[in-house]
């Protein structure tokens, strides 16, 4: 920079506006054409900012007039000059110049107002339009003729402008000035010498206008004079003064004034031309005015925030060199032909949902380039409805936009805020702006199944990792924060713990068995499942799943009667004289499974008809399964009067003689153990005798009855269901060998004969010849080679009192009967065992 720019100091305005903590207001005075770097104001001081706060918050410009010539050094807080300020480029005519700086902070967002006011230099020189004026000036001008002079335009602005001018030579010619409305010069050259064109026909004159600057400069113009002949008057303006509205919205061509004047000579002298004087360049640039007629026309456009007021100087000359001047005034009003302009300053991309209402999210600026002092000028802002987002309106047109409601990321994750400014003209003019602001997400959601509970079926036997079923969870979170991940609660499932039977996958919730289950040990069971997401702190819930297990046909019916024996054979005993109906015996079978698996039918397979005695039937049980399940169960029926007879047809049986071999040691070793029981036991019994033959009389006389034979376990008509529970006794007499036995049958075969011929050793025992049984009076005499009963106790309440069934010659009978006497023989004769319990009695000899 030169001297006179050194000269300028800084001028330094500094006042702060009651905005709150976040708003200030700071002026700075400056010469335009300050070298590039120069110093404009320590900003962070004036402010009162810290450098630190500048850096932190992220400082920087924000230029309303769009003009980068400000910059900001954040390091230091200084303003520096970014790009040489011309002022007339900047402002031309307008006064005073300033930039408005905005100077904006981040976290928390703050703003503050810079204007910087650019002082003006004499850095131009006043020049004219052209550099000569040329006139034809009659000799017989009258003294006091006025001559119009193109004034000289000076780009600078104040005591920098034209503030006079001078001609030289003054011999025939002085000058003379006129302020104007707008501050400006008009200039008259006037004659104050007659002109003699014989004299003097070609004058010469230098118009020099000069500033006031310091050092003053100039610029000047040639003036050319021709003296004429004679032309004795001047043409005449109607008016001194043509006053026009328009508005800036008017079209090109638009014909504003008519300006009109008149010369009293006749001839080329009488003959008026129009011209426009102005020197400035934007005025016959805007307006033209016809030659011949003195129409003034529009042909560029206008804009009232421009100008609002446009002088016309229009010159009338004659053929004869003499003119005159008028002015038309046009007046330029506003309309509404500008929107308002939205300046985003700062602006916030993403927010957390937990923000509190009332945070800054953008604050943005407001300009109608319309006039402020009426409607057009008046902008109003809003943001569409339905967001939980206000404006806030600060001074000089500033706004900001602010949170009003809790947010919510899972209602909402982004708003399109759409900010709209109109102002108040007709018709109204508005603008508007879209913001996106995205909500970032807090873990405040936890997961959620898409079920209150579940319930899966899973059929037995399974295979171990099988896939049950799927859990599933969601989370309205995002990101990590909606990741689900399945978890099994520790429980217990009868005592095992519920990871022994199923597993869940953590990432997909698939649920899959861990080993093969047995319906007939567990048929149902529930556990609980975690669904957690991965936020931090994570957030849970559980659901209750119920596993029912469903039945496979995997079990075979299972026969509990008649039992099988692995060395004997097991019958039935029919009398011959057995109807047709009679029934044999029952097969009893249970199967574990359930429902139709457990349905049970009995199918009768073979059946050997042409043995008259013996019969070999083969059933087979078979279950509803698919596949069914079956099992067989042979029943040897022995149709025979006696026991006897029947012990004689099974002699054959192929099993008899690997069963007799095994039982060779057995009945030597019987055969002694009787010998020295029947020696030990015959005194006893001889002393004895005469009680037991008393006792057995008293048996004879209670005129016992005889019931038919019954099955095994066959239900009587007190008896309900299929496997009554009873106990059953069994007495057998035989009068041939003068001996007797009792058989006890026990609860899992009551009333099954195991005939076996080399048993018959080992269930004798030796008695002595003389037993009171043989007497010829018995009340009691049976046969067990010829003649065989069977007696069935079934034990009542009652240990006293049994009900009786016998089965002789298809002889049927049932009674109830006072036993007393037989057991108090019994007692006698033997003994009383209780080896079963349950009320069980058991007889021996």
């Amino acid at each position: 920079m030169s001297d006179r720019t050194m000269k300028w100091q800084v001028m330094l305005l500094f006042f702060c506006l009651s905005l709150g903590s976040a708003v200030g207001q700071v002026t700075y005075s400056i010469p335009e054409e300050m070298s590039k770097g120069s110093l404009v104001g320590n900003i962070g001081q004036d402010l009162g900012i810290d450098v630190k706060r500048l850096k932190s918050g992220k400082a920087r410009i924000y230029t309303e007039d769009k003009a980068d010539y400000i910059e900001l050094n954040a390091d230091r807080g200084l303003l520096l000059v970014k790009e040489r300020i011309d002022r007339e480029a900047l402002c031309g005519q307008t006064t005073p110049c300033a930039l408005h700086l905005q100077i904006t902070l981040e976290d928390p967002i703050e703003f503050y107002s810079v204007t910087v006011e650019v002082i003006d230099i004499n850095d131009n020189v006043p020049t004219f339009q052209k550099e000569e004026m040329r006139f034809r000036i009659s000799e017989s001008a009258v003294i006091g003729a006025k001559f119009v002079l193109e004034r000289a335009m000076d780009l600078d602005v104040g005591i920098n402008a034209v503030q006079g001018y001078s001609l030289k030579p003054t011999d025939n010619f002085i000058l003379k000035l006129h302020n104007q409305q707008d501050g400006s010069k008009n200039v008259e050259m006037v004659l104050q010498k007659p002109l003699d064109r014989e004299a003097q026909n070609h004058i010469s004159l230098t118009l020099t206008a000069t500033d006031g600057g310091e050092p003053k400069l100039s610029g000047a113009m040639r003036v050319d004079i021709s003296v004429l002949d004679a032309n004795d008057n001047a043409p005449v303006f109607t008016k001194k003064m043509y006053k026009v509205t328009v508005p800036e919205t008017a079209p090109k061509g638009t014909i504003l004034s008519t300006v009109s004047a008149t010369d009293a000579d006749e001839g080329s002298y009488g003959n008026v031309l129009y011209s426009i004087a102005n020197t400035l360049d934007y005025v016959p640039s805007i307006f033209q005015i016809s030659k011949e007629n003195g129409v003034v026309a529009l042909t560029g456009s206008l804009d009232y925030e421009k100008a609002q007021l446009y002088e016309i100087h229009v010159q009338a000359s004659d053929d004869g060199g003499l003119t005159d001047s008028c002015k038309v005034i046009v007046e330029v009003t506003d309309t509404n032909d500008n929107p308002p302009s939205i300046n985003i300053m700062s602006k916030t991309n993403s927010v957390t949902e937990t923000s509190k209402p009332g945070t800054v999210v953008t604050i943005f600026n407001v300009q109608d380039p319309d006039s402020g002092e009426n409607e057009n000028g008046i902008v109003h802002c809003y943001v569409n409805d339905n967001i939980p987002f206000v404006l806030k309106s600060s001074t000089n047109n500033f706004y900001s936009l602010v949170t009003d409601n809790e947010l919510d990321r899972e209602r909402a994750s982004e708003y399109n805020i759409t900010v709209s400014c109109s102002d108040e003209g007709v018709p109204s003019l508005s603008s508007s702006v879209t913001l996106t602001l995205q909500i970032s997400d807090v873990n405040d959601n936890a997961p959620v199944f898409d079920r209150s509970s579940y319930e899966a079926y899973i059929v037995e036997n399974n295979t171990p990792g099988l896939s049950i079923f799927t859990v599933k969870a969601t989370d309205a979170d995002w990101n990590q924060n909606a990741r689900v991940s399945y978890i099994l609660e520790d429980s217990s499932v009868n005592g095992v713990p519920v990871s022994s039977y199923v597993s869940v996958s953590a990432d997909s919730g698939v649920i899959h068995a861990v080993r093969s289950l047995d319906y007939e040990q567990i048929k149902y069971f529930q556990f609980r499942v975690k669904a957690q997401d991965g936020g931090s702190p994570p957030l849970s819930s559980n659901v209750t799943v119920k596993i029912r297990i469903q039945d496979q046909n995997d079990n075979p019916p299972q026969i509990l009667y008649p039992v099988q024996t692995g060395g004997s054979v097991v019958a039935e005993m029919v009398p011959r004289s057995a109807d047709v109906g009679y029934l044999v015996t029952k097969v009893v079978a249970v199967d574990v499974d359930s429902g139709q698996n457990a349905w049970l039918s009995y199918k009768l397979q073979k059946v050997t008809d042409k043995d008259a005695v013996k019969q070999r039937l083969t059933v087979i049980v078979e279950d509803n399964g698919q596949p069914s399940r079956s099992a067989t169960v042979i029943v040897n029926v022995a149709v025979a009067d006696s026991f006897p007879e029947v012990l004689s047809e099974f002699t054959d049986s192929p099993h008899d003689k690997e069963y007799n071999d095994t039982l060779t040691f057995y009945l030597v070793l019987a055969l002694a153990v009787v010998s020295f029981l029947f020696i030990t036991c015959l005194v006893g019994i001889i002393s004895v005798k005469i009680y037991r033959w008393r006792q057995s009389r008293i048996l004879y006389h209670s005129k016992l009855p005889v019931i038919p034979y019954y099955p095994p376990r066959y239900s009587d008509t007190l008896g309900t269901g299929t496997l009554q529970h009873v106990y059953n006794y069994e007495v057998c007499r035989t009068t041939d060998s003068r001996k007797s036995d009792c058989k006890f049958g026990t609860a899992a075969s009551q009333n099954v004969l195991v005939m076996d011929p080399s048993s018959t050793g080992t269930m004798q025992r030796k008695q002595s010849d003389k037993n009171i049984l043989d007497q010829p009076d018995s009340p009691i005499e049976v046969s067990c080679l010829r003649k065989r009963f069977f007696l069935i106790f079934n034990i009542l309440d009652d240990t006293r009192t049994f009900k009786i069934i016998l089965g002789q010659n298809n002889e049927k009978a049932s009674k109830a009967v006072d036993f007393s006497p037989l057991l108090g023989l019994c007692a006698r004769a033997g003994q009383l065992q209780h080896p079963g319990g349950n009320g069980q009695r058991i007889f021996s000899r």
